[in-house]
């Protein structure tokens, strides 16, 4: 079993202290900037963007340049070639829907920041022969929601692990996803909806933003 943590420590401070990651489908490069600034206004400094279109990479080198106080990742990596892209495009991290061997030594070996997605324990185990400690649990409401997540954490919480939910998340039970000590940081796919960016609704995408950020500080303010 690695000892070599895959995802850096610094890096997932800046997740940590977020709370929530936004979780972006970009059709257009052009919308990145005020995506990434309307995010900003709302308190929210961490996003991925999802490898689903052929902006994404173009959306990230946008933001590296124009907006580096975002921490920008991407997301949807399938294989060790997109590892590679992302890598040189400037990635702050990599995420993943699956756990894939491959990919996951892939950023080991480029030194990029990455969370496996998990959502049983052999997956888990498997992560963890790789060194992974933050893992991304998807999808998380249909898999079983925190209850799941807490049942299956349990047999491993002493190693420390931390776990990222994505799927089904909402304003409204990030919460009590965020009320765990396993998650650091949650999934949020609702803070910036396709439709949104191409409507390009910056300021409803700062108001959900704050609605966001005001929710985590409060709770961990409790």
């Amino acid at each position: 079993m690695s000892t070599r943590p895959v995802f850096d420590p610094q890096i997932q401070a800046k997740v940590t202290a977020c709370g929530v990651i936004a979780v972006l489908v970009i059709d257009e490069v052009r919308d990145a900037v005020p995506l990434a600034r309307a995010l900003l206004a709302g308190g929210v400094t961490a996003m991925e963007l999802t490898l689903r279109t052929e902006a994404a990479i173009g959306a990230l080198k946008a933001i590296r340049q124009e907006v580096p106080e975002m921490l920008a990742g991407i997301g949807t990596i399938l294989s060790p070639a997109q590892v590679d892209t992302v890598v040189k495009a400037g990635a702050a991290f990599g995420v993943a829907p699956g756990f894939n061997r491959r990919v996951v030594e892939a950023a080991r070996d480029h030194g990029l920041s990455f969370a496996p997605g998990i959502c049983t324990p052999s997956e888990i185990e498997a992560a963890l022969e790789l060194g992974c400690r933050l893992l991304k649990f998807f999808p998380a409401e249909t898999c079983g929601g925190l209850k799941h997540l807490e049942s299956m954490a349990a047999p491993y919480l002493h190693l420390g692990l931390r776990y990222v939910p994505l799927g089904g998340l909402t304003a409204r039970n990030m919460v009590d996803y965020l009320a765990s000590p396993l998650v650091p940081a949650v999934g949020g796919s609702w803070l910036a909806k396709r439709d949104a960016v191409k409507a390009g609704d910056w300021l409803g995408i700062t108001a959900g933003a704050r609605e966001a950020r005001t929710a985590i500080d409060r709770l961990r303010q409790r």
